[in-house]
């Protein structure tokens, strides 16, 4: 999807209007308008505001990703990173043996 395509996503998602989004960013709703009908292109920075504002990563705004990872969760993502690789090992596991009961929950 494009970037405007993604930003009108995760607007919607987060029940926002173009004027709230664009008062949050600091622009103009029909501004926000234009970007997401890929008629202009944002700077940098008021990209980095927008993905802010929607919980979403630049990543997914300029399509680089499919998915909309929220902010809170690309942080505990960065500090699992940071761990010692034992630590890092423990919670990877607990996440596997978690992710791996949800699913066989799902399937009953």
């Amino acid at each position: 999807m494009s970037f405007g395509e993604n930003v009108a996503t995760a607007r919607k998602k987060k029940k926002l209007s173009q004027s709230e989004l664009a008062k949050e960013v600091g622009t103009i709703a029909v501004t926000i308008g234009r970007y997401e009908r890929n008629e202009i292109k944002p700077s940098i920075d008021i990209a980095t505001k927008i993905a802010d504002a929607l919980d979403v990563s630049l990543d997914y705004l300029v399509g680089n990703t499919d998915t909309a990872l929220e902010k809170d969760l690309l942080k505990k993502i960065t500090d699992i990173q940071k761990l010692p690789e034992d630590k890092k090992n423990v919670v990877m596991e607990l996440l596997d043996s978690f992710l791996k009961q949800t699913k066989l929950q799902s399937i009953m």
